[in-house]
């Protein structure tokens, strides 16, 4: 633990002084979001805001996993393969985002197939690096071994979870700031499986998206980006996967699952009201759930932080869960 700790200090503390100069880097270049028109008309005042900013925790994560790597801990690069990977689908999505005037970026019929391909990639690439792929029963001290219901299992939840912080990633500071608490509460998860490198990996996650929070705090400086919020949440499922706490993980993510839920439901209720009564009707102002909220007048930084807080209580209950006869 204290390695770990040492290495999510020394990551944040190398990386603060490089945020200034990537943000000049990516103003120069005009890697600058533009905001979607059916989004909060209060956002459009952020257009131009530069983007992509998840190269920061990402890279930071990456030297630090292989630094980690370099002293004997290997297994911090098995989560990089999950990171890295669906980087590089973010950063596609976005490269599209900034040739479109109205923000859409990559068409969800063409971006999903890819994303199910890559997840089935990573999985199998997990699976066959490792030599167990278990599933971890809280409370009873068990576990089972998946074996091949492992790739089953990553497959969709790489996909769903990465989209899930995709999606909640819409306020300054929101994303980022939970991402944070999900990676702390699965370091102490792995702290507790005995795996030293996971729990290293987790904290240079947390010491990156720290340095990243610096400017992406309220009001930002930088967006992280599919980058970046894609990454993070195929991190947070590697972690599962590796450790065997994919219980845990629905927990530890549950308010990335919520937001990622209510633009299921929103979307699902106005396609099957307009089938039924010929106008689309809504259960929400606005989805995602941090939009709506919005809307009813609550000051982004309020909801930001109340979103960290209740993030910040389902961190607590899944550490307290893998903790459970363990």
């Amino acid at each position: 633990m204290t390695l770990a700790l040492l290495f999510g200090a020394i990551t944040f503390l190398a990386l603060l002084p490089l945020g200034r100069p990537l943000i000049h880097w990516l103003t120069q270049r005009g890697i600058g979001k533009h905001i979607r028109v059916d989004g909060p008309a209060q956002h459009q005042v952020k257009s131009g805001t530069p983007t992509m900013g998840g190269i920061y925790f990402v890279g930071g994560a990456v030297i630090g996993s292989l630094a980690a790597a370099a002293l004997g801990h290997e297994e911090t690069l098995l989560p990089v393969i999950a990171v890295a990977a669906f980087a590089a689908l973010g950063a596609i999505d976005d490269w599209k985002g900034l040739r479109d005037a109205s923000g859409v970026g990559w068409l969800a019929r063409y971006k999903f197939p890819v994303q199910w391909g890559t997840a089935l990639i990573v999985a199998l690439l997990l699976y066959w690096l490792t030599p167990e792929h278990l599933l971890v029963i809280p409370g009873t001290g068990k576990s089972i071994e998946l074996g091949w219901w492992a790739v089953v299992i990553a497959t969709p939840l790489l996909v769903f979870i990465s989209n899930a912080v995709n999606i909640s990633d819409g306020q300054d500071g929101l994303a980022g700031g939970m991402s944070a608490l999900a990676y702390a509460a699965f370091g102490l998860v792995a702290l507790m499986r005995g795996n030293a490198g996971l729990t290293i990996f987790s904290f240079v996650m947390v010491g990156s998206l720290c340095a990243f929070l610096w400017y992406n705090a309220h009001p930002a400086s930088v967006f992280m980006g599919d980058i970046g919020s894609e990454a993070l949440g195929a991190g947070l499922v590697a972690l599962a996967m590796l450790t065997g706490q994919w219980i845990v993980l629905l927990v530890i993510a549950l308010v990335f699952i919520v937001e990622a839920l209510s633009v299921m439901l929103q979307v699902s209720y106005f396609k099957y009201t307009k089938r039924r009564y010929g106008e689309g009707r809504r259960i929400l102002k606005m989805s995602p759930l941090h939009h709506h909220f919005e809307l009813l007048g609550i000051p982004e930084e309020r909801i930001t932080v109340r979103f960290w807080l209740a993030a910040a209580v389902c961190c607590a209950l899944g550490v307290a869960l893998a903790a459970w006869g363990a």
